[in-house]
C-alpha cells in the first residue's frame, strides 16, 4: 500500500513536482496580467453546478438565518459566473477555480481539481488556440522539462499544434464520414453513425444514441493518436455535442469547439461562445433530459446565467485543465502528485 501523501518520504518525492506547479501559476498569472487581463474569484457554490448531462455534481445544503434548508451545488465550471462578469462589462478575464465532479476519479481525474477558464470578448476563436500554444510553452519552461509527458507518451510543448477537424480525425483513425450522418440541419442521424461504426469494427448497442457511439468512437479510435509529437487542436466539433458555442457561420452542422490534446491527454474545451439565450435554453433543457433518460436526475437551470446572456457581448472561451497541464510539465503517472493536498 502507498504511503499517505503528508508522509515525510512521499512529500520529498512530491515537493519538486508540487513546486513547478507553483511556478507555472505565477507566470501564468504574470502572462495575463501583461494582457490587461483581469483576475476573477468566483464562488464555488451556486443555483446550478452545470446543464450538461454527463457532468455530475457535489449537492450541497444551505440553511439560511431562518433554519430553512436550501440546496446549492458546488460548480463544475465557473463558467456561468465569469460569462455573468461579461455581460456585467468585463472583456478579459481570468481565473484559477477549484471546482468539482462527481463519478470522476482515476490517473486523469480528481473530484476535486483546478481549473484556469480566461474569455477573450470580442476575440475569435482562433485566439484561444494562440494562447493554448503560448501556455504550453511556458508549462513545459516552468518545469524545466523539454517534452511533455504521459506514460510512454511524448509531446513537443514548442512545436506548433496540428488542426484538424473531429470530421478528420474520424475519417483518419476511424474510417467514419462523420459529416454523412449529420443533417443539413445539424441534427445527428444515429442509424446512418451506427451503419459507418459497425462497418468499422467498433460495437454498438440498439439503444446506443448517436452521441453515445461518437464518444465510444472518439475515445477509443480517436484521442488516443492526438498530441503525439506536437500538440493537437481538434477542432469543429459537432454542432450537437457543443451545447455553449456558437455554429460555424459555413456549416451549421459544426461549431465554434475545440479540444486541446497533448501526449494523448485532453487539455483544454474552447468555443466561440453562444449568446443567444433562448437557444441557450433550448440545448440545456435537451441536456437535462438526457441526464434524466440516462441517470434519472436532472440539475436547474441557472435563470439569471441565461437573463445575462441577453447582455453579454459576442466572446471567446475556453477551460483547462490545470493539474493535467502540471502532469504532463513534470510527467507525473497520476493528477494526485501535482494537487498540494489530494482528497482521500
Amino acid at each position: 500500500m502507498t504511503d499517505p501523501w503528508w508522509t515525510p518520504a512521499r512529500h520529498e518525492t512530491r515537493r519538486p513536482l508540487l513546486l513547478a506547479r507553483n511556478r507555472l501559476q505565477a507566470a501564468l498569472r504574470a502572462w495575463f496580467a501583461d494582457q490587461d487581463f483581469l483576475e476573477a474569484d468566483p464562488s464555488g457554490l451556486q443555483t446550478s453546478p452545470g446543464n450538461e448531462a454527463h457532468l455530475h455534481a457535489f449537492t450541497a445544503q444551505a440553511i439560511g438565518n431562518d433554519g430553512q434548508p436550501r440546496t446549492l451545488y458546488l460548480h463544475t465550471s465557473p463558467e456561468f459566473a465569469l460569462k455573468k462578469l461579461l455581460a456585467a462589462g468585463e472583456t478579459r478575464l481570468f481565473s484559477f477555480s477549484h471546482v468539482w465532479r462527481n463519478r470522476e476519479r482515476g490517473p486523469l481525474h480528481h473530484p476535486e481539481f483546478t481549473m484556469l477558464e480566461w474569455y477573450r470578448v470580442g476575440a475569435p476563436y482562433e485566439a484561444l488556440m494562440e494562447d493554448c500554444a503560448a501556455i504550453l510553452r511556458m508549462a513545459a519552461e516552468a518545469a524545466g522539462a523539454a517534452t511533455l509527458r504521459f506514460r510512454d507518451r511524448t509531446c513537443d510543448p514548442f512545436a506548433p499544434p496540428e488542426r484538424l477537424s473531429v470530421a478528420e480525425a474520424f475519417g483518419r483513425h476511424a474510417g467514419i464520414d462523420l459529416l454523412a450522418t449529420i443533417r443539413p440541419d445539424g441534427s445527428p442521424d444515429a442509424s446512418a453513425l451506427r451503419a459507418q461504426a459497425q462497418a468499422a469494427g467498433e460495437a454498438t448497442s440498439p439503444d446506443d444514441t448517436w452521441s453515445d457511439i461518437l464518444s465510444k468512437i472518439l475515445t477509443t479510435r480517436v484521442e488516443p493518436h492526438l498530441g503525439h509529437g506536437r500538440p493537437t487542436i481538434l477542432d469543429r466539433f459537432p454542432a450537437a455535442e457543443a451545447a455553449l458555442a456558437r455554429r460555424a457561420p459555413d456549416d451549421p452542422r459544426v461549431a465554434e469547439r475545440f479540444e486541446l490534446y497533448a501526449c494523448g491527454v485532453e487539455l483544454a474545451n474552447g468555443f466561440g461562445e453562444l449568446t443567444d439565450s433562448a437557444e441557450q435554453r433550448h440545448r440545456f433543457e435537451a441536456e437535462m433530459a438526457e441526464k434524466q433518460r440516462v441517470y434519472g436526475e436532472t440539475y436547474p437551470l441557472d435563470e439569471d446565467f441565461l437573463a445575462a446572456l441577453a447582455h453579454m457581448p459576442p466572446a471567446s472561451g475556453i477551460a483547462l485543465g490545470f493539474d493535467r497541464l502540471v502532469m504532463l510539465a513534470t510527467g507525473a503517472p497520476r493528477i494526485d502528485e501535482v494537487i498540494w493536498a489530494p482528497v482521500p
